[in-house]
């Protein structure tokens, strides 16, 4: 297992390693959960209250305290903590996967601009299901659930879910907080910063309020050098040649362009009449924005200049801007034998961006490279609306039997549009087409899905339980695309007027239906011993492709599907698995494990079409994932205590899965860019994840006053390699593992807290993504001659040291 080149870092972890390791769980304190012994964190995954220890499933919580201490902003850091969770951070721009347990099939090079986590992985905001890379201010704790959970939540879920719980508002109490954060990267040249206050208000004895707001002004470390000189007043690129490096007339360069500014807020009202009913309205509201990739391209090769480990080449700034809001109305209802709760969701996401097209048409051979000054960018439009209401009956029984019962309603509607623009290549061509549109294709889609979903429990003897569950969902999707291609069809097919527009939408409809289940046992040895197994069945549904059906025989310019390319259909999951809780030492030593198998059916896999290359979803054949997980945490002394956590996955294809990649043709006498496609062979290896992840912390407490407490954290993260591309095949490349190692020194009266950190300490280069892939890294020539530079390939990557000074005072 590699997880860095110094021997000393390497040493520094294995042997840490072999210190018991760590929950991810601190203690909390909060509405609707109460502090356990023994610094167990209360949750609520289950639908009922209990400790991590007794939940008789895999679980992680992340407390609110641990969240604050670490400085624990967004689920990239978070996941890094957790054992069988890894998250690419691929910074703002680019879309945020989480993989559970090694459950990707699809290349790093597809995930950009979506928001959907991946898909694998549901994401509930309290009790409302919802994608959103959520800022953690104010949040009482995270969960993150192993495994399907669709017997217990309303969202099927495939691998597992991650909740955040946020603060509810407190009754009978005035309170609150300011927070700030300034930091500066070893790389960049600003200072950032992050602010934020919350503050509670009782309105009378039955209604109290609880807000917050923060703002994120993260100026980035990635320069873009030969970005090229933009028009000012409709933003697009001047007439330059982007590849006449030589010339700097070209360029505007640009600094530090990953930037995040974000603003994030919520307003909850709580409504607690009596003991036996607790309601609370909830407004959630954050608007995201970054001005490029957090991209690197040093692996170039044929550019004509050295490119350094923070700089990319793209041609175009690719800005980006994601606005979400959420409307939540929450109730319980106690009703003696059971509760009664009702969650009720509305969410408005909205997306706009820019990408760097000049690649991906030059790839095309339709001749784009032969003009010098060729330059692309497309504007992407996003909007997605979402209602759910799920409604649940959760039983008080005191007998041996115990129920959960739900139904749940989900309608989501998207409205997208993807339009490329080519400035002056009409010209170049001898035709006028103004507006510069060379591609259009919107996309709408419309999503009704229902499920009844529950459980039953049985207390065979006071230490030995069996729970059945069981979930019947029917979805139905309608969706209808069109593309047009408005320069092809004006400039060289006589199209007319030069602004007409033509899009014939193709319907496409899916419905399915079926029928998933669960089975959970557990067994308590005694007070500080759990066993349990667990049985459970996960799915995820398919979508179109939003592609028209290719007409035989049509060679010119186009954007189609084959027969086979036009959908993809669900995938299912089913999850085995055996683990242990227990507590020793008069619990003051935590050990937790878990062992896994996952069956993994037609897995969904990002592809791109035969004609034109268009990104699309196909399903492989199958899949499996094994692994276990073992995590803990040591109180060694009154002051000295530590935590960590190790997750080995084993993701692999269990059967040949024709045509799942794509590549570039390595026939020598084909075209420099002639697509072709790879099978899958069974027992390839997946993409997206490490099969070693690792974390250690640990933490001293030192009084200075009666007062005041000084505390020294010391944190290591650490994973193996990860690969692009299924097998590596296609031309993917393997990201090296590395390690990161933070420390923070903090002093605090337990109302004013003063924290001085630096995070990756020893500035290690860490690749965690990658765009394109090492087949594209050549030029070809245009008109004159001159070599036109493909700049598609590259990676993302981690940040570099981060220094700051963090400070929080409650009131």
């Amino acid at each position: 297992m590699k997880f860095a080149k110094m021997p000393f870092r390497a040493l520094l972890f294995v042997a840490t390693s072999t210190i018991p390791l760590a929950v991810s769980a601190q203690p909390i304190e909060g509405e609707g959960a109460s502090e356990a012994d023994d610094d167990d964190i209360v949750v609520t995954a289950t639908r009922r209250e209990g400790t991590v220890q007794d939940v008789p499933i895999n679980i992680s919580a992340v407390g609110g305290d641990q969240l604050e201490a670490q400085g624990l902003d967004n689920l990239r850091e978070v996941a890094a903590t957790v054992p069988g969770v890894y998250i690419l951070d691929q910074g703002n721009r680019a879309g945020t996967p989480i993989v559970f347990r090694g459950l990707n099939a699809t290349g790093l090079g597809s995930f950009d601009g979506n928001n959907d986590g991946g898909g694998a992985v549901a994401t509930y905001v309290g009790d409302i299901p919802l994608y959103v890379d959520l800022r953690l201010n104010d949040m009482e704790r995270v969960e993150f659930l192993l495994g399907p959970q669709g017997t217990l939540y309303g969202a099927g879920t495939l691998g597992g879910a991650i909740r955040y719980i946020p603060v509810k508002p407190k009754l009978g109490e005035i309170g609150g907080e300011v927070r700030g954060d300034l930091y500066t990267y070893q790389s960049g040249s600003g200072v950032s910063s992050d602010t934020g206050m919350t503050i509670n208000i009782p309105l009378g004895d039955v209604f109290a309020f609880r807000g917050s707001i923060d703002y994120i002004n993260d100026r980035g470390f990635i320069d873009y050098p030969y970005a090229v000189t933009r028009l000012p007043s409709i933003g697009t690129v001047g007439l330059v040649n982007p590849d006449d490096i030589g010339n700097a007339a070209n360029f505007t360069p640009l600094k530090d362009l990953n930037t995040d500014d974000t603003l994030s807020a919520r307003a909850a009202l709580r409504f607690a009449p009596s003991d036996i009913f607790d309601a609370t309205l909830t407004y959630y509201y954050q608007d995201a924005r970054t001005d490029g990739r957090q991209f690197s391209q040093f692996r170039l090769t044929n550019f004509p200049v050295d490119i350094g480990k923070y700089e990319n080449v793209l041609r175009v700034p690719e800005p980006n801007r994601r606005k979400t809001q959420l409307v939540a109305l929450e109730a319980e209802l106690d009703l003696g034998f059971a509760s009664l709760v009702s969650a009720t969701g509305y969410s408005d996401h909205r997306e706009l961006g820019n990408r760097d097209q000049t690649d991906l048409l030059i790839t095309l051979e339709y001749s784009y490279e032969q003009f010098p000054n060729f330059t692309a960018f497309t504007e992407e439009r996003d909007k997605t609306t979402i209602f759910t209401q799920e409604v649940r009956l959760v039983s008080n029984l005191d007998g041996p039997f115990s129920f959960i019962v739900g139904g749940f309603y989900n309608k989501e509607k998207v409205r997208s549009v993807s339009t490329e623009f080519t400035p002056f290549y009409d010209a170049f061509n001898g035709g006028s087409r103004p507006d510069a549109i060379e591609y259009i294709a919107p996309f709408n889609s419309d999503l009704r899905e229902a499920a009844v979903f529950g459980e039953l429990s049985y207390q065979l003897t006071d230490a030995w339980q069996f729970t059945v569950g069981g979930r019947y969902y029917d979805y139905d999707l309608e969706t209808e695309s069109a593309v047009d291609l408005p320069l092809l069809e004006t400039v060289f097919n006589g199209r007319t007027p030069d602004d007409l527009i033509v899009l014939d939408f193709t319907p496409a409809n899916q419905k399915d239906d079926g029928f998933l289940f669960k089975f959970n046992t557990s067994y308590e040895v005694n007070a500080d011993a759990l066993l349990y197994a667990t049985v459970s069945q996960g799915f995820r549904i398919g979508n179109s492709n939003g592609l028209d059906p290719c007409v035989p025989g049509n060679t010119q310019q186009n954007i189609c599907g084959q027969p086979n390319e036009l959908e993809y259909t669900a995938d299912k999951t089913t999850n085995y698995e055996l683990g242990f809780k227990t507590q020793w030492m008069d619990r003051r030593l935590t050990l937790n494990g878990a062992v896994y198998y996952i069956d993994w059916s037609g897995p969904q896999v990002a592809s791109a079409t035969l004609v034109g290359s268009s990104p699309i979803t196909i399903n492989g054949a199958g899949a499996v994932s094994k692994g276990f997980e073992i995590y803990g945490a040591l109180q060694a002394t009154d002051q000295l205590s530590f935590r960590g956590a190790y997750s080995y996955t084993d993701a692999k294809l269990s059967a040949d899965s024709p045509n799942l990649l794509t590549a570039d043709n390595p026939d020598p006498t084909a075209s420099p860019f002639d697509t072709i496609f790879i099978d899958g062979l069974d027992g390839d290896r997946l993409p997206g994840s490490p099969k070693h992840q690792g974390s250690f912390f640990a933490d001293y407490e030192l009084p200075v006053s009666d007062k005041w407490d000084l505390t020294f954290s010391y944190g290591v993260t650490a994973h193996s390699n990860v690969l692009t591309r299924t097998g590596s095949r296609a031309q993917g490349i393997v990201l090296p593992g590395f390690d990161t190692h933070n420390f923070s020194l903090n002093l605090s009266d337990g109302s004013l807290s003063i924290t001085a950190y630096v995070n990756n300490i020893f500035n290690t280069f860490g690749e965690t993504g990658v765009r394109g892939t090492p087949a594209v890294d050549q030029s070809v020539t245009d008109t004159n001659g001159d070599p036109v530079y493909v700049r598609n390939f590259g990676t993302f990557v981690a940040p570099p040291r981060q220094i700051g000074v963090r400070v929080r005072k409650d009131f």
